[in-house]
């Protein structure tokens, strides 16, 4: 069952498990539950698992309005505490990975450990700015265009090519039923303007970040480029395109696992 906190939205989050807080961030176009959802059973034995939808996303809402990273820090903050977790470690997807890093520049004091998974700095970097705004048009004008091209983008190729067509139209049809199309479409007008080049720079809490080997949507030298702009973090890599949340769950989980810090 969902819980709801006030921050600068209603914020729609789940919390499983007993233990030290892991605050998992869910990517654009996603949910806690869509993003999460195979791996919270992994976490829950050994951590409170905290899945906040940020705005766009789930059953949050808000003002309607563009979005703003602080807003969006804000609410996940407000969900933590909200959990009884004021110092947690953090794992962001995608966006969330975004998301989560400004968290650690500018809140460390609630930070005991970050793992971005796939994340990427932003900037005027231009073949992330030509896919968002490829989103941002299908969104608006063709959704079952956009659901196919989540799925032919976000996927490796192997991964696909084990699906049958009868599974790849079921997953079609998910995407286009379940996804928060005026979210997303907020949300990857944020991406367009991401920009936290200089937020990375300043992050000082013990760092993992997770790149995968295939992926379209944020290629790995993004990837590696955001792990060399924080001190000290470490790099890996997974076989995977860029729904490694969907395509290597376990994979994923040990990773994390591997490097949370101990309650």
């Amino acid at each position: 069952m969902p819980h709801v906190v006030t921050a600068s939205a209603r914020v729609s989050y789940t919390q499983e498990g007993s233990g030290p807080g892991l605050v998992l961030l869910h990517g654009t176009g996603g949910d806690g539950f869509s993003n999460w959802g195979p791996l919270v059973r992994h976490f829950s034995a050994s951590h409170s698992v905290i899945c906040p939808d940020y705005a766009g996303s789930g059953t949050t809402t808000d003002h309607g309005g563009p979005l703003a990273l602080p807003e969006l820090a804000e609410q996940v903050l407000a969900a933590a505490s909200a959990a009884g977790q004021q110092r947690f470690d953090l794992v962001g997807f995608s966006l969330g990975a975004v998301v989560a890093a400004h968290i650690a520049a500018e809140h460390p004091e609630r930070v005991r450990s970050l793992v971005l998974v796939a994340g990427f700095a932003g900037g005027p970097e231009s073949r992330s700015q030509l896919q968002f705004g490829l989103w941002r048009d299908l969104i608006a004008r063709d959704r079952e265009a956009m659901a196919r091209l989540i799925l032919l983008t976000g996927f490796s190729p192997a991964f696909l090519s084990s699906l049958s067509h009868e599974e790849l139209a079921k997953r079609q049809a998910a995407v286009l039923k379940f996804t928060n199309w005026p979210g997303m479409l907020r949300q990857t007008e944020l991406d367009l303007r991401l920009d936290i080049r200089n937020e990375v720079a300043r992050i000082g809490v013990p760092t993992r970040v997770i790149g995968c080997a295939q992926d379209q949507m944020v290629p790995p030298a993004l990837v590696r480029e955001l792990a060399a702009s924080i001190a000290g973090a470490d790099y890996l890599e997974i076989d995977s395109g860029h729904l490694v949340p969907l395509e290597r769950p376990q994979e994923l989980a040990e990773a994390i696992l591997a490097f949370v810090a101990p309650g």
